[in-house]
């Protein structure tokens, strides 16, 4: 167990239920979309997505940076969505979040700070080369991210966003995270 700073115990989250937890919610959405349209699916998934972070809290004792970021965007971008009954608010929220990613990143990096290295810095050990290197590289992903979210959305229908959203943004992360194990192995610390 590790200790948080209120000095109450922090477990670790199991990987299979951060994976339940993330993915859980895309799912509902997916489902709901299919059956009810964008309007409910949207609904659920703003109710899903705070009942995972919710769990994530419980299990952990804390809130993880990157869903809590994440189910913030969902609910006002979500909200915006059902208010204002217009789609336009929930197709633009990934744009809107990996441009913020992308932005924090190469924005850390020119005060001197590497947030990504904050964030994955217990996972990984890595000289200051590489982790300059893997920020670069990720915030390039969330570029990439955006322009192929603002293409399909724009391009395309509602339902086809929705499978892209759910069925494609994870297979390139992963297909892009797993291209950088060489950078990882490379610049690697010895001591760790």
């Amino acid at each position: 167990m590790n200790e948080p700073q209120n000095g109450t115990p922090k477990q670790t989250e199991n990987p299979l239920l951060r994976l339940a937890l993330d993915l859980g919610p895309l799912l509902l959405f997916f489902a709901v979309n299919s059956y009810y349209g964008i309007f409910a699916a949207t609904a659920v998934f703003m109710v899903a997505i705070m009942i995972a972070l919710a769990v994530s809290r419980v299990v952990t004792g804390q809130f993880a940076k990157m869903p809590l970021v994440t189910a913030v965007f969902v609910l006002v971008f979500g909200g915006l969505t059902l208010w204002l009954q217009d789609e336009t608010f929930i197709k633009i929220k990934p744009t809107i979040i990996y441009l913020l990613f992308a932005g924090l990143l190469l924005g850390g990096m020119a005060m001197g700070r590497n947030f990504l290295q904050a964030l994955l810095g217990e996972a990984f050990s890595l000289k200051p080369e590489g982790w300059r290197l893997l920020t670069l590289r990720w915030s390039g992903f969330f570029v990439f991210l955006v322009l192929v979210n603002e293409v399909v959305w724009r391009s395309f229908s509602t339902d086809t966003w929705v499978s892209f959203k759910v069925f494609g943004f994870l297979p390139l992360t992963l297909v892009f995270a797993a291209l950088q194990v060489g950078l990882l192995q490379k610049y690697a610390r010895e001591d760790s």
